[in-house]
């Protein structure tokens, strides 16, 4: 199977949506630990596979 690279623009898209809808979830759901618990999981998620794609 071949690996997908994207291209920077995708990755910043992909970024922004991620901030957008933290943003968003800050502003309208009650703060708990679950809830930093799943942006911190969602963050690695985009970010880990956007950082290798952007080291290579």
């Amino acid at each position: 199977m071949a690996k997908r690279t994207f291209s920077k623009t995708q990755l910043g898209f992909i970024a922004i949506l991620w901030v957008l809808l933290v943003g968003y979830i800050l502003m309208n759901a009650k703060i708990n630990g679950i809830t930093i618990i799943s942006i911190i999981m969602s963050g690695v998620i985009v970010f880990v596979p956007i950082y290798k794609n952007l080291r290579k």
